[in-house]
């Protein structure tokens, strides 16, 4: 295998890949192999038709695609060991020559990390921020616990209200037409969850339990289902059984069923009072932090690839996937029970996904320009954290790291280096905020 390095503009390049003609045709071999039991040839049984015969009368490619599909991942991984270049993004590949005798070559158009030049990233300015907890933060915390711990009661007596559990069959319509998977029978749907599109559950709002209501809704234009999109549609829907959440009432004995540390509702209080400090202070400290990263960025110049981040916004989405995945929600189902497209989803992660690039380059910039390096006793207590996280043995994890993967700690170690260092040397400036009483009061807006 060759290769060869082309360098392009906005930080991009060309890397093309020749594998000689001897590894693509062992490569088309192994395609011939891999598919000659499903290959049906006049005279001959299936699998036992000579190769020359199926290439004669399918073409003389015939097995191109499958070597090539073969080829590239590994040509492409030698490729990226040899490359001197710091590659940022997933390839974008072009085969070149696929010719039976010849070498087999192919482009790999990739990103390259971009440079940093930092401006200034040592006593940063800063908003401090507020951590008083008020009263009526301390009601609302509660007013959650409470309705954890509220129990769900069947009523008949009333329509539907907001925050109801209504148990619904319901059968969508076009046009007059249902159309497929618009329909549905005893399905529990919270008023005020927006679990369905747009405007579903506040139209339920006032139906009667038993009798049939109509629910006229509008598809939105960017629907999964493009049949669907932009439709205006009629939702035919009986309220089956309606069900409210009663909440306790809030005395010293709901207090001493929920709580280990209070015996009293005024113990209680200021017991989420600490909690809610202490809540507050941790987020004041991340809010610094990203604060801090943010200014470190504002005055940096550098020149991010758009295929470095579309590589980015792909991984964001597919560890989303994988969330919902653990949560027995497949990305399918999310996107057809909120509407939500790849497209859509992509673009929503995207400056999360730019911030994420931008941080981690000037970070690894911070840490070269103040020379940070990671001590052999940090990586050990590093990998003892690990090891104990997955519950296996050190020299385990660091098997199965590699050289790459105790590269990979080694930089993580000084990237959290670098943030203790512009944090700790950043300046906090108190903002004029309005004083608010500690009394049960309205609070007042920033």
């Amino acid at each position: 295998m060759s290769l060869q390095v082309e360098k392009l503009e906005n930080n991009m390049a060309k890397l093309t890949i020749e594998v000689s003609a001897e590894e693509f045709e062992k490569a088309i071999e192994g395609a011939f192999q891999k598919n000659k039991n499903k290959i049906s040839i006049p005279g001959f049984r299936k699998g036992k038709a000579p190769r020359k015969m199926i290439e004669q009368m399918y073409g003389k490619g015939v097995f191109y695609e499958d070597a090539a599909n073969a080829l590239i991942p590994d040509a492409y991984d030698k490729a990226m060991d040899e490359c001197t270049e710091d590659i940022v993004s997933s390839p974008k590949v072009d085969v070149v020559q696929m010719e039976a005798g010849k070498p087999f070559i192919f482009t790999a158009e990739v990103a390259l990390k971009p440079e940093v030049t930092l401006g200034k990233y040592k006593g940063v300015k800063v908003d401090k921020a507020d951590t008083e907890v008020t009263d009526d933060e301390v009601t609302a915390e509660i007013d959650k616990e409470r309705e954890k711990n509220s129990r769900t009661v069947e009523v008949a007596d009333r329509a539907v209200k907001d925050g109801d559990i209504a148990t619904i069959d319901f059968e969508g319509f076009v046009d007059g037409v249902a159309f497929e998977g618009g329909k549905g029978e005893d399905y529990p749907l919270t008023i005020g969850s927006h679990t369905f599109i747009p405007g579903f559950e506040e139209a339920l709002i006032g139906a009667e339990p038993g009798k049939e209501t109509d629910v006229n809704v509008t598809f939105p234009e960017d629907y999964q289902a493009a049949e669907l999109a932009g439709k205006a549609a009629v939702f035919k829907c009986t309220v089956k059984k309606l069900q409210e959440k009663q909440l306790p009432e809030l005395d010293d004995d709901f207090v001493s069923e929920i709580s280990e540390e209070s015996d009293t509702v005024e113990q209680y209080r200021e017991e989420i009072r600490k909690k809610l400090a202490d809540k507050k202070e941790a987020e004041a400290k991340d809010a610094k932090e990203s604060a801090v990263i943010d200014a470190i960025i504002e005055d940096a110049k550098m020149d991010i690839p758009e295929a470095m981040l579309e590589t980015q916004q792909r991984q964001m989405v597919q560890d989303y996937a994988q969330r919902l995945q653990s949560q027995g929600i497949s990305m399918e189902q999310y996107m057809q029970f909120t509407g939500m497209t790849r497209d859509r989803l992509m673009e929503q992660v995207k400056p999360a996904a730019l911030k994420r690039i931008q941080s981690r380059l000037v970070l690894e910039a911070v840490v070269a320009a103040e020379k940070m390096e990671a001590s052999q006793e940090e990586f050990e207590e590093e990998i003892k954290t690990m090891a104990e996280s997955y519950q296996m043995e050190t020299d385990k994890v660091k098997e199965l790291l590699g050289e790459n993967g105790k590269k990979q700690v080694l930089e993580d170690i000084c990237i959290r280096k670098a943030v203790e260092f512009v944090v700790d040397n950043a300046k906090e400036t108190k903002t004029a905020a309005k004083k608010t009483s500690k009394k049960a009061e309205a609070p007042e807006e920033e």
